[in-house]
């Protein structure tokens, strides 16, 4: 094997052990801050125009499916940008890469705000997708080098708390802002925001310790996603991001069509509110992802899967009141099966780092597109018995890969050498 054939794991192998960022230290407190910017500005800027799914559908004359497209454009051009920028951040590095992502994400917002017409605002939301692939799953990859084994769930679950909270407050900033200002300036305004997490980011990330460039070749490509796709896992691991995604954004893509339609007549702010629910999700995910790593992911990764099965048959439900518990069960127990999910990839990939986070991130926002996309037929034939039945089938089928997955051996003992790489007392 040539030393362009070598993933950056493979090449700290053979060099002196890297002392890893360890939970509290101030190098760690710096990474938190940063994880926990850049997780809000990533779903901030992916997901601000999904409360406004229904201004769209009114103001441009589009069915529900058609308006979605806001949405699954964005989440659609990211997982196929993913494999690419894997491959760029060998070469160049993770920080950096994920600098200019921010930037560049953020001006490609600023600009949809203000260009006229239903195609131009598509042709951007992809073209932002494609800027923003330089960050999650490059975070991954940052976080699984960087971070010292015993923390890296903890810091993973710190990057998707971020995450939750920007798809917060973005949604919800949007719903308020465009009720009274319109949605351009919503937009716009999301768009400011992530030109100031880029700049936080910039100024609080650690640099680099562990990352050493390697330049790829179709060969060497090749050969680590045959590996990956061998492992008795991470295809599994795929499959779950894939679907819980898909359910996921297609119980919050379709769910303000509901509410704002009878028996509840819920205004588009009364609507947002309901995005505060992602704070739980930010809970969630930080305490489930430590949970996982201390009794093993293998025994618990069912539990928030079934959790959330939970959740969506309270959303078919017709009281207010139940709805809204069903979709804050759905929300925290997403994020804590992201989490894990997340996590477990990192982990299991001792090589290989970044084209595994690349593939898992590829299938989770292919999810999220296709599959939240498809369930707009779901509601225009069926409404919301038909969108709750579409998203349990879709979990039903995460759970039975849980199942399945809690059979899987760990990877069990490694050399010496890679011990600091992951291996540890629950090396799933």
């Amino acid at each position: 094997m040539t030393r362009s054939d070598m993933s950056p794991m493979e090449m700290t192998d053979t060099a002196p052990e890297i002392e890893r960022i360890a939970h509290g230290t101030a190098d760690y407190r710096r990474m938190a801050w940063a994880l926990l910017v850049v997780g809000f500005a990533t779903f901030a800027l992916i997901y601000d125009v999904q409360p406004l799914l229904p201004v769209f559908a009114h103001g441009f004359g589009v069915s529900a499916a058609t308006s979605s497209l806001a949405v699954s454009f964005t989440t659609g051009a990211m997982a196929l940008t993913f494999i690419p920028v894997g491959v760029l951040s060998d070469r160049v590095g993770r920080r950096p890469l994920m600098v200019a992502s921010l930037f560049a994400s953020a001006a490609l917002t600023l600009l949809s705000a203000v260009l006229p017409g239903w195609p131009a605002l598509l042709a951007l939301r992809a073209l932002t997708g494609v800027a923003l692939a330089g960050v999650p799953s490059v975070a991954m990859a940052y976080i699984s080098e960087e971070v010292a084994p015993a923390s890296v769930g903890a810091a993973m679950g710190l990057y998707i708390a971020g995450s939750a909270v920007g798809g917060m407050v973005g949604r919800l900033g949007v719903t308020l802002i465009s009720q009274y200002a319109g949605w351009r300036v919503a937009i716009g305004s999301v768009g400011v925001a992530g030109l100031l997490a880029a700049i936080a980011f910039t100024l609080s990330a650690p640099n680099s310790r562990a990352f050493t460039a390697v330049r790829h070749d179709v060969h060497s490509l090749l050969a680590a996603s045959a590996r990956l796709m061998s492992d008795k896992a991470m295809p599994w691991l795929y499959a779950e991001g894939f679907l819980l995604m898909g359910a996921f954004v297609t119980i919050y893509n379709y769910v303000g069509f509901r509410l704002e339609a009878s028996p509840y007549r819920l205004s588009q702010a009364e609507v947002g509110a309901i995005f505060l629910l992602y704070l739980i999700g930010s809970f969630s995910s930080a305490w489930f992802g430590g949970l996982a790593g201390r009794l093993g992911r293998r025994k618990v990764f069912w539990m928030p899967i079934a959790a959330l099965l939970f959740g969506i048959g309270l959303t078919a439900t017709r009281p207010l009141w139940s709805i809204i518990l069903g979709i804050a069960v759905v929300t925290g127990a997403f994020f804590a099966a992201h989490s894990t999910a997340s996590g477990w990839v990192g982990r299991r990939a001792t090589r290989d780092r970044a084209q595994a986070s690349a593939l898992y991130l590829l299938f989770y926002y292919l999810g999220s597109s296709l599959l939240g996309s498809a369930g707009g037929i779901a509601w225009s034939r069926s409404g919301w018995p038909g969108v709750a039945l579409y998203a349990a089938l879709l979990v039903l089928a995460a759970l039975a890969i849980a199942g399945r997955l809690g059979r899987v051996e760990p990877l069990g003992d490694t050399p010496p050498a890679r011990r600091f790489q992951g291996a540890g007392p629950h090396q799933d």
